[in-house]
């Protein structure tokens, strides 16, 4: 399309050149394709054109499938020789409109305006990483994901230029694409004259006219390989695709779409404007002439799924115990976690998104925080999830920063305009975000996905631009406590290095305890063991996986787009009074012992455990949300963010409000002790256990346990250290 080159037609009989069909006989044959074509009596280009025309858009949108049933030749001709096809189906294009939308007015044609073809086709995908040299100048299918859009700039499409000397004017047509046009460097009118050298014009002459020329809008797109077709290890590729007129502005960054277009190039130039040195090197774009997202063949649906998958996904709704094993599928080498594994099979599946009738949007993602010691498999669990997830994207918090996970501004290096590129919130939109080590973040970083967790979207005003982009993602994070292990002496507010803000936006907050049992740590050597010895785990843990990880994919990219059940009358009665219950039982305890819970219980809460009740009736496909549904999705919310609750409070004898007082007491006695400890015994001195016991349990009044436990405490921190098998306690440092 890049070529500049003037085209002749024969005005004699086509036999005279049997080799070349001329050009207006190609373009007798599309428009008679656009006029004769039609499916079941029905011309469908013939209303497509009327409809659009009427409304004063001037497209028409091909279906290739539709050309090659038609005429194969035109459809090779279409595929292999675009630049040339392109122009003259538009031109019939506009034909076929003055034919059937003014039929009375045949001189209407020059005043038309130019029409665009768009097509689509199922042709079979070509990866980017896989384009070469051999397809320049064919019509390519790309799929990828957008990365960033530019602002609409104006293309001339014929510039009318002026003589400075003479005031000669002409017009010069500019070619579709990046590349530009070269005004002329001589003088037309000198060229008449060029017998009369006094009156000649100097060289490069011409300005160009801008009220006097054409111009249409185009606008650059940046595509980039789907997160999920990067081979390990490999860099992403991305290419840059032209679009213009009608197929400006139908993408937003984040957005998955396949790109139709002609593989082109064009020679780059440099930052100072000047053109590289290799004369014969360019740089490929593609210039697009159909643009589908990924949204739309969703929403068609039919075509995703063939009819055998279908009965088979609805054979799977209907076993018995799909949940559990569902469940047992996620990461089958880990032991244990069974609870764990059952909220991130329903984090996969989501809840339903509802818009209410003011416009309001309440969110169907489920997010999870696992919270705990090191070497319980956290991060397994994590890359498992990004695995089987159809959208997914895995990120350390650590190389995270805002920008990176909710986006960020670039300077185009032509334009040097601003555009916004997607970050990993962004690109995962309608997926899962896994975030590891979600404590290392800086909180000014964990702030940015306060607005992405709840209003499933990102407001960005940064360098003049001002827009707000989708983020529909669940997220999955697992973190460290402030310590690095759990200390069960204290309460989650001090174990949890977060703020309430955020723990709020989680529906499930797992606390993940490395306890040391002698019969559990026995089974679990066996199974690492049995793994590392390339079996399948050890005999009470051995799963055999019984659903690959492409059919869990699968399964749940059908069962989130066929379902999005509704909760039945006899379970939001259940919901809500179990919902008061929860925070009565909270508030008495927070009252016992005068200090507000860390982990907070809000409606947000109420929320949650409805979104768990879907997510389990979408799992089973089933419309309605009944009371089994919530009572596991209650059992799961006890078993994760109510324990997580009760964890500092409650430890003692295991209920929310038992126990309360006395633990609290204990912790505040340790506190005064180890102060009074640390006046005691000044850097460097030491003393018997026994002195030590005589003062602080006969001569203060504390108890026994609470110096036991001070001194324990202080020991680990490295303040005292026992001598002579613990009888002597030296004070070694601050």
């Amino acid at each position: 399309m890049d070529t500049q080159s003037i085209y002749s037609l024969s005005v004699l009989s086509a036999s005279r050149d049997p080799e070349i069909e001329p050009r207006s006989e190609y373009q007798a044959k599309l428009k008679e394709f656009i006029l004769a074509f039609q499916i079941d009596g029905s011309y469908i280009y013939r209303d497509q054109i009327r409809e659009n025309v009427l409304v004063k858009r001037y497209f028409c949108d091909v279906d290739v499938a539709h050309l090659i049933s038609y005429s194969e030749e035109l459809a090779h001709k279409l595929t292999t020789e675009p630049a040339n096809i392109i122009p003259l189906f538009e031109a019939a294009l506009k034909q076929c409109t003055q034919r059937i939308v003014y039929p009375q007015q045949p001189k209407i044609l020059n005043e038309l305006p130019h029409h665009q073809l768009l097509l689509h086709s199922s042709i079979s995908l070509l990866s980017i990483r896989d384009l070469n040299a051999t397809n320049v100048s064919h019509l390519v299918r790309i799929p990828g994901i957008v990365i960033g859009a530019s602002v609409l700039s104006s293309k001339a499409t014929v510039v009318s230029i002026e003589c400075r000397n003479c005031g000669h004017k002409d017009r010069v047509t500019v070619d579709g694409g990046i590349s530009g046009v070269t005004l002329p460097r001589v003088c037309g009118r000198t060229k008449e004259l060029n017998d009369d050298p006094a009156n000649k014009c100097p060289l490069d002459p011409y300005f160009v006219l801008h009220e006097k020329s054409q111009f249409i809008d185009q606008q650059i797109i940046k595509l980039q390989e789907a997160p999920d077709a990067v081979p390990v290890g490999e860099l992403p590729r991305h290419i840059v695709v032209s679009a213009d007129r009608y197929l400006t502005n139908r993408v937003v960054p984040g957005s998955r779409c396949t790109v139709m277009g002609v593989f082109s190039i064009y020679q780059a130039q440099k930052s100072g404007g000047k053109k590289d040195s290799a004369v014969a090197i360019r740089n490929p774009y593609l210039r697009a002439v159909g643009i589908t997202t990924d949204i739309d063949q969703t929403m068609k649906g039919v075509q995703t799924y063939t009819e055998e998958e279908i009965l088979q996904f609805e054979e799977m709704s209907r076993l018995p115990d799909l949940y559990d094993r569902f469940a047992r599928c996620i990461a089958p080498s880990i032991y244990g976690n069974p609870d764990i594994k059952k909220a991130i099979a329903c984090l996969l599946m989501g809840g339903s998104k509802k818009v209410l009738p003011d416009g309001m949007k309440l969110r169907g993602d489920i997010n999870v925080l696992l919270l705990g010691d090191p070497g319980t498999a956290k991060s397994q669990l994590l890359k498992f999830t990004e695995k089987v997830s159809p959208i997914a994207i895995y990120t350390s918090g650590k190389g995270s920063s805002a920008a990176g996970l909710t986006a960020s501004v670039q300077r185009d290096t032509q334009t040097r305009e601003f555009y916004l590129e997607g970050g990993a919130m962004v690109l995962a939109d309608g997926g899962v975000v896994c975030i590891d080590e979600f404590d290392k973040m800086r909180d000014e970083d964990r702030v940015a996905i306060h607005e992405a967790m709840e209003q499933q979207t990102i407001s960005i005003a940064k360098a003049g631009i001002t827009t707000i982009l989708n983020a529909r993602t669940s997220v999955l994070a697992a973190a460290n406590p402030i310590f690095g292990r759990y200390d069960d002496l204290k309460s989650p507010g001090e174990n949890i290095d977060f703020q309430t803000t955020i723990l709020s936006r989680f529906d499930m907050i797992f606390i993940v305890r490395d306890d040391h049992d002698r019969a559990r740590d026995e089974k679990l050597a066996k199974h690492v063991i049995s793994i590392n010895m390339g079996n399948a785990g050890s005999a009470e843990e051995q799963v055999e996986a019984e659903f690959s990880v492409d059919l869990m994919k699968r399964y749940i990219s059908y069962c989130k787009s066929r379902c999005a059940p509704r909760l039945s009358p006899a379970a939001t009665e259940k919901l809500s009074s179990h919902f008061v219950s929860i925070r009565n039982r909270v508030a008495q305890s927070e009252k016992a012992a005068n200090v507000r819970s860390s982990i907070p219980i809000t409606v947000r809460q109420l929320e949650a455990i409805i979104r768990i009740t879907e997510s389990l009736a979408k799992l089973t496909l089933s419309p309605v949300a009944d009371e089994t549904h919530v009572d596991e999705a209650i059992r799961l919310f006890l078993a994760s963010t109510m324990d997580a609750v009760a964890q500092g409070e409650g430890a003692a004898t295991g209920g929310i409000g038992g126990g309360v007082g006395g633990n609290r007491e204990l912790m505040e006695e340790v506190g005064k002790v180890e102060e009074e400890l640390r006046k005691r015994l000044p850097i460097g001195w030491s003393t018997s256990l026994g002195t030590l016991r005589r003062e602080f349990v006969t001569g203060r009044g504390y108890s026994e346990a609470a110096l036991a436990r001070a001194l324990h405490v202080l020991q680990r921190r490295e303040t005292v250290r026992l001598r002579n098998g613990g009888a002597q306690v030296y004070r070694s440092g601050v």
